[in-house]
């Protein structure tokens, strides 16, 4: 397995601390060993331009062609060119973000109906099974 994330300008990366946690971004250049200056762009994703540190970043698999400081209007074009964002949902990564927030937001009924529909579909499965082995 070769190593195909590598902290460059382009790379698109998830937030996963602070108040942006969960959003996309992109790096636009790199500040030293420990920190890279980032950009959503602020009108797809919600992050303006800053430094941020690397632990507060998780790199993706997705990459933009943009040149290093690009500026926020070269960065919306190439987004939208390489469809960045539905690549993104299209991802197991993303999914699972998805299904981990609607998780989240569920009421204490809306579990119950949860755990009562496993319980069918385990029991339809048990008795489709018995009828194989039989």
């Amino acid at each position: 397995m070769v190593f195909k994330r590598y902290v460059e300008v382009g790379r698109v990366v998830l937030i996963n601390y602070g108040p942006d946690a969960g959003k996309l971004a992109t790096i636009i250049d790199v500040v030293d060993q420990n920190k890279c200056l980032i950009d959503g762009p602020a009108n797809l994703t919600g992050v303006t331009r800053q430094v941020i540190s690397y632990g507060r970043i998780a790199l993706t698999d997705l990459t933009v062609k943009i040149s290093r400081n690009a500026r926020q209007k070269t960065l919306t074009a190439a987004w939208t060119e390489a469809d960045i964002q539905a690549k993104w949902d299209a991802t197991s990564w993303a999914k699972k973000l998805a299904a981990k927030r609607k998780r989240a937001t569920l009421s204490d009924f809306d579990r119950f109906k949860v755990m009562v529909a496993k319980k069918q579909k385990s029991s339809i499965i048990a008795k489709k099974m018995k009828e194989l082995a039989a």
